[in-house]
């Protein structure tokens, strides 16, 4: 099975305010074959910056639990001394835990992009490799002057 593109996001929701709309539009991406959602870590952040996983059943109403991949990948409990990190590929990691604002709750989500797989493939066919790839912030595209 093609995979296409893995991007880890981290959500933040100010007060713990989870509401249903995200993961609606994910079953909606879902039902498209444009994203699926591989994993899901729900966290909280209290105001003295100590970090609880919350339970993810409650949030997708399914019984299992989720979070175990997110939390492989972030090392999520592996280093006592040190926050949870991203191990990026010849990059810094990314502290995943000075991203989440005090007291703040984030969704770290594993996101395929399955959109991505039939332009990986023809890149592919026509002898062509990625060479480098980023995401560009919305702010860093308002400096740039592209309209929102």
């Amino acid at each position: 099975m093609t995979v296409g593109p893995v991007q880890i996001l981290v959500v933040g929701f100010e007060g713990n305010q989870f509401r249903g709309e995200i993961l609606q539009e994910l079953r909606r991406l879902r039902e498209h074959d444009i994203v699926r959602l591989l994993d899901l870590l729900v966290v909280a952040k209290d105001d003295q910056g100590n970090v609880q996983v919350l339970r993810t059943a409650a949030l997708t109403g399914k019984d299992a639990e989720l979070g175990a991949t997110v939390r492989a990948l972030i090392g999520f409990g592996a280093e006592p001394d040190r926050g949870p990190t991203v191990a990026l590929a010849d990059q810094e990691a990314w502290d995943v835990i000075d991203a989440i604002p005090d007291g703040c709750a984030a969704a770290i989500a594993l996101l395929e992009h399955r959109w991505a797989i039939p332009l990986g493939e023809a890149i592919t066919r026509a002898g062509g490799s990625a060479l480098a790839d980023a995401w560009v912030h919305r702010d860093d595209l308002a400096a740039a002057g592209v309209a929102d």
